[in-house]
């Protein structure tokens, strides 16, 4: 990503704390260029239709008539009875879309365009719409908060439901949060099979999850890993860097070797490692940067549009 020709930094209040007012605007960005689902075919294999098909819960056993898949033979019962029996499930109407927040203290932070706070807060508003334009049901858990859960819900009352969260949630820091890893185990007990979950995660917060958390929340969920960055973080400059300590003001010589090695290894190394070892657990990870879209995660479909 080219910082040198990066948006400007923000001013004022605008890109340091997301507002109701622009993630209800972004519901366009969740639409531009994209049908909805239902009905066709070649745009999502996942929801061709209002009915996602059979689901993933057992309902009951009837006997078998002709026509029945051979599959759902249930054979237990079968033998017991003397008569073929086959399982039916229930029909699985509306999945549900999670959006995990985390909200530690480096996200509240940014040099282009926005916070990446900020940015978080608009990728989950993306997330929410495009939940409502499937048909799914939308919820939202950021550990350490007493309001960190938004119940299931759908239609517009519950992207609404969300977006106000996403507003709350990414004001300020939370004083005293859980972490990322608590979040995420609560994500498990929670989610059902076929539901989707996209965590909008600081790298730093992201490499701290045990990975066995990882695959126990991606064994039949959907999971897609948004690391939020900046572009300071990842393309540093090579010059005096002056910053603000708790010891007080201090330059960072980053054109020397050994102190561009120690920033690599806080800021870049832990996105290239989630890269590299997430998928091999069955996790979608990107990257959004401050000044990207909210919508590039998306892919190309989505449009650059809503930056």
């Amino acid at each position: 990503m080219a910082a040198a020709q990066a948006a400007p930094a923000p001013s004022g209040g605008e890109g340091i704390v997301p507002s109701l007012a622009e993630l209800i605007a972004l519901r366009r960005s969740a639409t531009r260029g994209r049908d909805p689902r239902h009905g066709l075919r070649g745009v999502s294999a996942r929801a061709t239709s209002a009915q996602r098909g059979r689901g993933m819960e057992y309902a009951e056993s009837r006997e078998y008539v002709a026509g029945d898949d051979a599959r759902h033979i249930d054979w237990k019962l079968s033998a017991r009875t003397g008569f073929t029996h086959t399982k039916t499930f229930q029909a699985e109407r509306e999945r549900l879309t999670l959006l995990v927040a985390d909200t530690a203290p480096a996200l509240y932070f940014g040099t282009r365009a926005r916070f990446k706070s900020v940015q978080a807060a608009r990728a989950g508003a993306v997330a929410a719409w495009s939940a409502l334009r499937d048909g799914d049901r939308v919820a939202a858990l950021c550990s350490g908060r007493e309001d960190g859960l938004v119940p299931p819900a759908g239609g517009m009352r519950g992207v609404l439901r969300v977006l106000d969260a996403l507003v709350r949630w990414y004001h300020a820091p939370s004083a005293a949060g859980a972490g990322l890893q608590s979040a995420l185990e609560r994500a498990t007990r929670l989610l059902h099979p076929g539901a989707r979950a996209l965590v909008l995660a600081d790298p730093a917060s992201a490499l701290a999850v045990a990975p066995a958390t990882w695959s126990a929340l991606s064994m039949h969920v959907d999971v897609r890993l948004l690391l939020l960055v900046d572009p300071l973080e990842m393309q540093p400059p090579e010059c005096l860097l002056p910053v603000v300590a708790p010891g007080g003001r201090m330059e960072l010589d980053l054109a020397a070797g050994a102190m561009r090695d120690a920033w690599h290894e806080a800021f870049v190394a832990p996105v290239e490692t989630l890269c590299q070892a997430l998928p091999g657990r069955r996790i979608q990870v990107q990257v959004l940067a401050s000044d990207d879209a909210s919508d590039a995660w998306m892919g190309a479909a989505a449009g650059r549009g809503g930056g």
